[in-house]
């Protein structure tokens, strides 16, 4: 007997269309059970009410009350986890990363006549899922100003670091948190976050703004330099290669990987490969694996590599995955997070200075 209990859904969409499709995508899975649809927000109200769902999928353009507004009076007197389904323009990625900021806890491109929902059902059935375990408690915020962890004097880093994001539920958030955190200099930063295309150029424009380091999104051959973070793209996986003293970005197109592309591990297995113990690695909340078995990869070939803490995740699905691969020197909660990079870093650049280096050497002899 299958004890698993189901996840309830509510649909809110102002076209009849598009809530047919998300219906019909999520009621194929057999752990997903649609309770009813909405044209707006009023109406999702009191099916709310009545119906009492886990998780509600909300669009963002509606009449009467658009779906930013809807989201924010839905957090303040009846929280509960919400997936964004936004339409794949800058607008729109605009409006769905104010709705994360707001509360909501996962965004999914809205299917159009370009690619249909079949492309995105399994994606959104994930999301979904992982929406319902979601932990609204865990979700910090940015809180007001703040001061960046500090590098003492003009530090210089050995060109073969790098420090490694990966996020996916709640990811968004957890990010900024930290990258807000961290001083200018560090070595260069590669992020995998599970995000739609469109919705990723948008997220690297807003840290950009906020943070004491350039941010972009990634494109395939980009140098990976101190003072520089970069996004992979919604729909790329991102990779790293080391080519005559530098790190550059190999993008591609391949299988999704936990459902997903971007995938972490695509990003980790790489730098197991060429950074090794140059590398330091954080694993943030997100449902699923995604980044454990990457992760174990760079601990073998003796990366630094931390996790983010089940009481501060919003899922604690990929960081549980890799503490349970014995993948994660240190869990963390998530405002430890940046001062543990930062010493990290500097750990490792100590330890694989030049001077560190003939050391070991004479004492071998």
């Amino acid at each position: 007997m299958n004890l698993k209990k189901t996840v309830n859904v509510l649909v809110v969409d102002d076209s009849s269309v598009v809530r047919r499709a998300i219906s019909d995508a999520l009621r194929r899975d057999p752990e997903i059970e649609v309770v009813g649809t909405a044209s707006d927000p009023y109406e999702a109200r009191d099916k709310i009410l009545e119906l009492n769902p886990d998780v509600l999928t909300l669009d963002i353009e509606m009449p009467r009350m658009d779906g930013l507004t809807f989201m924010r009076v839905l957090q303040k007197h009846r929280p509960m986890p919400v997936v964004v389904v936004s339409s794949l323009t800058q607008a729109g990625s605009s409006i769905a990363l104010d709705a994360l900021e707001a509360g909501a806890v996962d965004v999914i491109a809205k299917p159009n006549s370009a690619w249909g929902i079949g492309d995105l059902g399994a994606q959104l059935c994930h999301r979904v899922k992982g929406a319902a375990a979601a932990s609204l408690k865990g979700n910090f915020t940015m809180g007001a100003a703040h001061q960046p962890a500090s590098l003492a004097g003009s530090t210089r880093f050995d060109p073969r670091q790098i420090i490694l994001f990966g996020a996916s539920t709640g990811g968004t958030e957890a990010l900024k948190f930290v990258l807000n955190r961290l001083p200018d200099g560090l070595p260069g930063i590669c992020i995998v976050q599970h995000i739609p295309p469109v919705f990723s150029k948008a997220f690297a424009e807003r840290l950009n703004e906020t943070c004491s380091f350039e941010v972009r999104e990634a494109s395939s051959g980009d140098e990976i330099r101190p003072g520089l973070a970069l996004v992979a793209p919604g729909d790329y996986h991102m990779m790293l290669l080391w080519n005559n003293g530098k790190y550059r970005v190999v993008l591609n197109q391949g299988p999704p990987l936990h459902y997903t592309r971007p995938a972490v591990d695509m990003l980790f297995n790489s730098a197991a490969v060429c950074a090794g113990s140059h590398a330091v690695a954080a694993l943030l909340t997100g449902m699923g694996s995604d980044g454990a078995s990457g992760m174990k990869k760079l601990r073998t070939a003796g990366a630094k590599t931390l996790a983010q803490n089940e009481k501060t995740c919003v899922v604690y699905g990929m960081p549980h995955a890799a503490v349970e691969l014995d993948a994660v020197d240190s869990i963390l909660p998530l405002d430890e997070i940046p001062d543990a990079l930062v010493r990290s870093v500097l750990t490792r650049n100590n330890h694989n200075s030049p001077e560190a280096r003939n050391q070991k050497h004479l004492n071998c002899n």
